[in-house]
């Protein structure tokens, strides 16, 4: 680590302008531009450069700008530890800007020694091809729901002009493509239709469908989705700490609450024994909180990782439940 630390210091302290951003640069491996072609007007453009700390010392993503209001960025972590890799994910907003634009992302990483890499995104917003909307964005979605939200796509040129193909294999939604009208070598119209999928796993989702055409200056087009998918029943805490625990001691007891998008029961605990059960029994209410005890009385020494699964009266519903502590004789 001390090394790492003169390494970072000689850097900072050689030539503040120029080496600053050459070690910023290198922890994208110099891979910090991106060109998103000709895209269709009003387009939301994704792209997530990749970075990693390649030094022993955690970094921290200090600060993130953009030349343009057409773009924001985001790093997907704030504190990237040792080796650990994370994404500057990239938003282009093609509503903003008709025509070529590059736009300059300043990242800038310290917290002691301050570098700042500079990433550049390129895009040409094209005027006969417009989405509406720009995007596809569900909002907060209770996991299993299956919303749904087209997105329109027309042309007016003199190509004639089609989408021959939805590419959307392996996504977590569901995706329609129904031609709505057609004036050939003049107009042409689509409505492409999203769907979540019930099994769509919970957390943030942003991700791109993308449509083939017969266009050779443009045979692919990208359409962006958002969700948050929140899970139908969260634990917490979670993982559960069972601190340092002597064997021959009195039960540990600890509590975890269980909260669901609609009232519900505990029926099973699945992964107790060896030393792990029930403190008391499961509420015979429905309720949309639950609350468990369970009960720790270990008969051997050694670090424990238990996984637990709690499982529910609502159709498909359960939530795993970690465990981690220490047992000492």
């Amino acid at each position: 680590m001390r090394q790492a630390v003169f390494a970072l210091l000689a850097l900072a302290a050689a030539a503040p302008a120029t080496c600053a951003q050459g070690w910023a640069n290198k922890l994208f491996k110099n891979q910090t531009t991106h060109d998103f072609g000709t895209v269709p007007y009003g387009a939301q453009l994704l792209h997530r450069f990749p970075i990693t700390n390649i030094y022993a010392v955690p970094l921290e993503i200090s600060q993130v700008r953009v030349s343009c209001g057409c773009v924001t960025a985001a790093p997907s972590k704030k504190v990237l530890q040792s080796r650990e890799a994370g994404t500057i994910d990239i938003t282009m907003d093609a509503r903003l800007f008709k025509g070529a634009k590059t736009v300059t992302v300043y990242v800038s990483v310290g917290p002691t020694y301050v570098s700042t890499a500079e990433l550049r995104v390129s895009a040409n917003s094209r005027a006969d091809v417009v989405f509406n909307p720009g995007q596809v964005n569900f909002g907060n979605v209770a996991q299993g729901q299956t919303p749904s939200q087209p997105i329109d796509v027309e042309y007016a040129g003199t190509f004639d002009w089609r989408i021959t193909e939805v590419l959307a294999k392996g996504l977590p939604f569901d995706v329609e493509l129904r031609e709505l009208y057609r004036q050939s070598g003049v107009k042409a119209g689509y409505r492409v239709k999203v769907t979540l999928k019930p099994d769509a796993p919970a957390g943030p989702l942003k991700q791109e469908v993308h449509l083939r055409t017969n266009d050779p200056a443009t045979p692919l087009i990208s359409v962006l989705v958002e969700a948050n998918v929140e899970a139908s029943l969260v634990v917490s805490p979670s993982p559960l700490p069972l601190g340092a625990v002597k064997v021959g001691e009195a039960p540990l007891l600890r509590r975890v609450v269980v909260k669901g998008q609609r009232p519900f029961r505990v029926i099973a605990v699945d992964g107790l024994g060896d030393g792990l059960s029930l403190g008391a029994d499961l509420s015979a209410e429905t309720l949309p909180v639950q609350t468990i005890t369970l009960r720790f009385q270990p008969g051997r020494a050694g670090e424990v990782r238990r996984r637990l699964q709690i499982r529910t009266d609502m159709q498909n519903a359960s939530v795993p439940l970690t465990l981690e502590g220490s047992v000492t004789p």
